[in-house]
């Protein structure tokens, strides 16, 4: 006659293993971009910022800003993307922003300039958009169904080994260990 208990380990370790399988996508974009974000003040995880000093000279013209002597600025430089705006925040100086994202500093009187590149950094700025919940609305309810799912991911976890090496055993002291990480963490920092 067949045992008809209910064998809730073995639906604990299914449960385990195949929740698992669906969260390793997330899971990737969410340890990468968790890394990123520790780190926001000590580089930019979205855009790599790359500034390139040159000299052209003194600009002298009435109008800087004209389109002729901003021609002439671009071509010295060599930037050959379009020109989006310019701003004049100081008499002596000119800004340029240029459709691909460049911004130009223009000291008028000495000729120095700074180009200063902006880009994209693939995969990671993607990666903290979501991580960040930028996108909001239908991604929120992602999110929270993930954040379940590492709840359960977790509890069955606990259960997967049975005797020593199971949570009655090794395994108590390592949950007791990552409990009491942020536990001591919050004593000290408050």
């Amino acid at each position: 006659m067949a045992d008809r208990r209910f064998k809730w380990r073995k639906w604990n370790n299914i449960v385990h293993r195949d929740l698992g399988y669906l969260c390793v996508g997330l899971t990737v974009v969410y340890a990468v971009s968790g890394v990123a974000v520790n780190h926001i003040r000590d580089w930019n995880p979205n855009f790599k910022v790359a500034g390139i000093e040159s000299n052209i000279g003194p600009v002298a013209a009435a109008n800087p800003a004209s389109a002729s002597v901003i021609e002439d600025i671009l071509a010295r430089i060599g930037e050959t993307s379009s020109l989006r705006s310019t701003f004049r925040p100081h008499p002596d100086s000119l800004q340029l922003f240029m459709e691909n994202g460049t911004i130009i500093y223009v000291e008028l009187s000495s000729g120095a300039v700074l180009s200063e590149s902006v880009r994209s950094r693939a995969f990671l700025r993607e990666a903290n958009f979501l991580h960040l919940n930028h996108a909001r609305r239908l991604w929120t309810l992602a999110a929270d169904i993930y954040a379940v799912a590492l709840l359960i991911l977790a509890v069955t976890g606990l259960f997967v080994l049975k005797g020593k090496k199971g949570v009655t055993g090794r395994g108590a002291w390592l949950t007791g260990a990552g409990i009491l990480v942020p536990v001591i963490f919050l004593w000290l920092y408050f």
